[in-house]
């Protein structure tokens, strides 16, 4: 059966299944449950029809050396130990995977093609934003390319499948769930329920037509360290960053940049309901806000045109920038409206909020 048809027929059948047991339904009928025991056997050929159309653009990642490397308490690989997954996304050779599986900064790579055939590749830039990074391989020019999901198409409930190569055994790790949530982390991410672990980090997450949604990276909202998230290992709570739409941050990695998370430099309480903005109660000296001319007392209003509503929603704006970006923000000062463009800076080392009424 055609992998298309495959897909919608299972989606047709799950999305049309009645509520059993409530109080708006009529009581499941034979006809109900032949559907339910359909959509069950049907299922696995599903994950793995589409698992099937990205295969080919899948490659094993391997590095050689680097820092110490160990095994953790719990049992979980070390960043960097072992092969690794990582997804080809042009016919010459860049590969997009997980900063996760480069902590040990390793001097030397390899990536084994679906093929068999091996390459040493570079590692050009990384997003520290979203945990990704590229690789090059040279010498290529035909490689088999997967087909971007859009992300506008995107919808919570929607089956997903994450695949990933490593950690044992020579067939690719699948485990399927669902879209969570289209837009977390700033936006920089989609949330799935799928189990996620280091085995699926750097490989694709893919809709039942076999296009890629995005990347499977570790991502913790609370934290930004390096490494951060993959406490939250097999936990139903996965994420991963689309690849498809976002050209502006593979062409900073090719240019092999290092995006960092911005820093504005501003403590903030709310103020009013909201929609109210965020109320400046202290700007860090010698921070982007200070050179942009942002005081305390200031109502921030708006950045770029998206209203700040209060204070935990000016730091989700905030985060969807990266260190260097510039930003136009609205600000409200007594009676007078003021704009300011501040260019987003990184986080200083150890910064530990303002207290109020200390200098």
């Amino acid at each position: 059966m055609p992998t298309k048809y495959l897909s919608r027929l299972l989606s047709l059948v799950l999305a049309g299944l009645p509520v059993l047991g409530s109080a708006q339904e009529k009581p499941a009928t034979k006809a109900d449950q032949l559907q339910i025991v359909q959509g069950t056997l049907l299922a696995p050929k599903a994950f793995r029809a589409a698992a099937k159309r990205v295969l080919p653009s899948m490659v094993t990642i391997e590095g050689i050396g680097g820092l110490a490397s160990g095994v953790s308490a719990a049992g979980i690989q070390a960043p960097g130990e072992g092969p690794t997954s990582g997804l080809i996304i042009s016919a010459d050779g860049y590969i997009v995977t997980s900063t996760f599986n480069f902590i040990r900064k390793p001097p030397i790579i390899t990536v084994t093609l679906a093929s068999g055939e091996r390459k040493v590749a570079t590692l050009l830039g990384r997003d520290e934003t979203r945990k990704i990074c590229l690789l090059k391989i040279d010498g290529m020019n035909n490689l088999p390319v997967p087909t971007w999901a859009e992300r506008q198409q995107l919808r919570v409930g929607q089956w997903t499948v994450a695949l990933g190569i490593g950690f044992g055994g020579n067939e690719p790790a699948l485990t399927a769930g669902i879209i969570s949530a289209t837009s977390r982390i700033g936006g920089k991410a989609v949330q799935t329920d799928a189990n996620l672990s280091p085995a699926n980090y750097g490989g694709p997450l893919i809709d039942l037509e076999g296009r890629v949604i995005g990347i499977s990276v570790p991502l913790n909202p609370q934290s930004k360290e390096e490494g951060s998230g993959v406490d939250w290992y097999d936990s139903g709570i996965g994420f991963a960053v689309p690849i498809g739409g976002n050209e502006k941050i593979i062409d900073a990695l090719k240019a092999g940049k290092t995006l960092q998370p911005p820093f504005l430099g501003v403590q903030s309480e709310p103020r009013g309901t909201p929609p109210s903005g965020a109320h400046v109660l202290q700007v860090v000296p010698k921070s982007p806000a200070e050179a942009a001319g942002i005081k305390s007392g200031d109502q921030l209003q708006a950045i770029d045109g998206t209203e700040i509503l209060d204070v935990t929603h000016l730091q989700s704006v905030i985060a969807r920038y990266n260190a260097g970006d510039k930003a136009t923000i609205k600000i409200v000062r007594g009676e007078e409206k003021l704009e300011v463009t501040p260019e987003f800076g990184t986080p200083p080392a150890q910064a530990k909020p303002a207290t109020p009424g200390k200098k």
